[in-house]
């Protein structure tokens, strides 16, 4: 079986936190699932990568060994994609815009006439990316900038700016218990069930359970790929799900209830891109996403 690139992301990342919790945090994955991946990457290799204990982990000669080759794949494959990248980018004008939900709230209009007025021969393309890809597509290549719900992984390669902050309410389905409630207390939905996003979606799962306000775990009947999921989820009445009141507004059915939550903070929806992206389109449609819905104080770029 070949390995892939992301199998020896995983690895560098224990390598160098040496601790399977700390690489899981940082790569945004649930440590279960980064545990198999590093198994079935020895399986692969017919090697032992760690030394294990219920304490430590440390590399074994065998993995002191892949480790700088493993760096040195990433960092080549890293510059092939960006080869790649510059190659089409070369050849047409086409800004590929990723998001996970609908994205509503006048903004797209308005950023294409500014990006008409600006760059006439540039189009914009839209790509719904789904959930279980925290970075809406940024990380592997496949759109150019984003429209994304933070938290985003924060691991060096991104850069954001706030465009809207938006209530956390609560889909239910109609005849719902709580539906004739103006607002929903948090606490009121401890025990329902709701439906999650992946596990590989990782702090944007637990955001949009509520997990850093909660007092024990929630109940998760069922994981959905995309928002359509989660609000047909809903609809059929197999759970609850949290999203912001704007896409409340967006996705609103007749056999849906939404509601306000009280007790949470709110949501914060943002344009995302890549820090070595410094095309001058790129930096009209964040200005332009923007100045569209926030004050340009608000904005954020955790990279400087």
């Amino acid at each position: 079986m070949d390995v892939h690139v992301r199998d020896l992301r995983y690895f560098v990342a224990v390598a160098e936190e040496l601790s399977f919790t700390r690489a899981a945090g940082r790569l945004f994955i649930a440590q279960p699932s980064l545990s198999k991946q590093i198994r079935q990457l020895e399986t692969s290799l017919r090697a032992t990568l760690f030394e294990r204990d219920h304490r430590t982990v440390a590399l074994t000669s065998a993995g002191a060994a892949l480790l700088p080759r493993a760096r040195q794949i990433i960092e080549q494959w890293a510059l092939a994609q960006r080869a790649i990248s510059d190659a089409v980018a070369a050849q047409r004008t086409t800004l590929t815009v990723g998001f996970h939900t609908r994205i509503g709230r006048g903004l797209i209009p308005s950023v294409t006439t500014k990006m008409a007025t600006l760059l006439p021969e540039w189009k914009l393309l839209f790509r719904q990316v789904p959930w279980r890809d925290p970075t809406v597509g940024l990380a592997g290549g496949e759109v150019d900038v984003a429209i994304a719900w933070l938290p985003v992984p924060d691991n060096g390669e991104f850069s954001w700016k706030v465009v809207a902050t938006e209530d956390r309410w609560v889909a239910l389905p109609s005849g719902h218990r709580l539906a004739a409630r103006a607002v929903v207390p948090f606490g009121e939905l401890a025990d329902e069930p709701f439906i999650a996003l992946p596990p590989t979606a990782g702090t944007l799962r637990e955001f949009w359970l509520g997990t850093d306000h909660r007092t024990r775990p929630a109940r998760i009947v069922a994981e959905a790929e995309t928002a359509e999921e989660a609000i047909e989820a809903v609809g059929s009445g197999l759970g609850v799900v949290l999203l912001s009141a704007g896409n409340a507004e967006l996705y609103r059915r007749d056999d849906i209830t939404y509601r306000p939550v009280g007790g949470l903070p709110p949501g914060e929806l943002a344009v995302v891109w890549r820090n070595n992206d410094d095309r001058r389109a790129l930096h009209i449609f964040t200005d332009a996403c923007t100045r569209c819905l926030c004050d340009p104080q608000r904005s954020k770029s955790p990279a400087g």
